[in-house]
């Protein structure tokens, strides 16, 4: 999954959960500890393109956006600007949309910057200078935006694209990894969660099968599992996504590539 809806402006984070063993002295030493930056880590591989991300709670279409990724330039460094797009659905046609815009370094997947703005007039616009993010907030009720500008120990991966962690990590089966999540809406807290690649598997999308590498994502601090990842190292890279929730139902995300809108 990409970039998702989050927060007040309907924009859906998706987040993430650790593997747990019974030795704790072989996990560390079989486990990746990857902070931002870290070698094991290359999203290089990645290239443009489009793909319309559905989300599903039972059999009901309950949201829809168009994910857009181009990779390019700036300033000599190369980077992932990701397009998220919300689109009405049948079943909630008056819904709030929102257009998020986010850029990344395209190696480490550092965030650098993120713009969301929202169809009730809401916005956040944000970029991460170093160790301190910058930018201005307006909710929809405010007359006028107040400044950001807060600065953080530690820096993560965008919490609403943490599947891109394991994919830019290779995908080999039996990895472990524990990466840092970070979300704009706390820019001070970063989660660590614990990604496990479990190994190719059949999944049907929308309804076609689709070969993909299983990934559970859980929390650390809890070991409670956050989602399971079918997962490509070719566009659209997420093809399929279930997320527990608190009431017990599994929220699925599918993922089918579309073409490219030319600028």
């Amino acid at each position: 999954m990409r970039p998702t809806l989050l927060g007040m402006l309907g924009m859906l984070a998706i987040f993430s959960v650790p593997a747990v063993t019974t030795d704790a002295a072989a996990q560390s030493r079989d486990t990746i500890f990857a902070e931002v930056g870290h070698p094991s880590i290359d999203g290089r591989m990645m290239r443009d393109h489009a793909a319309r991300v559905r989300i599903y709670r039972g059999d009901s279409l309950v949201s829809q956006w168009l994910n857009e990724l181009t990779v390019g330039d700036s300033a000599g460094r190369r980077v992932m600007r990701w397009v998220t797009t919300g689109e009405p659905v049948p079943l909630l046609p008056g819904r709030p949309t929102s257009v998020l815009r986010q850029t990344y370094d395209a190696r480490t997947l550092a965030p650098l910057g993120y713009s969301i703005t929202g169809s009730g007039g809401g916005y956040v616009h944000l970029t991460v200078d170093g160790k301190t993010v910058r930018g201005v907030r307006k909710a929809p009720a405010e007359a006028a935006p107040s400044h950001v500008e807060t600065p953080f120990e530690r820096i993560g991966f965008f919490a609403g694209a943490t599947d891109l962690v394991p994919i830019a990590a290779g995908l080999r089966k039996g990895t472990v990894m524990v990466a840092p999540a970070w979300s704009p809406a706390t820019p001070t807290t970063t989660e660590d969660r614990v990604f496990t690649v479990i190994g190719d598997t059949t999944v049907m999308v929308e309804g076609k099968p689709r070969r993909s590498t299983k990934v559970e994502e859980h929390r650390r601090a809890t070991g409670v599992l956050y989602a399971n990842w079918y997962l490509l190292l070719e566009s659209p890279y997420m093809v399929y996504g279930e997320l527990p929730l608190p009431d017990g139902r599994v929220q699925r995300m599918t993922e089918e590539e579309v073409p490219l809108r030319k600028p």
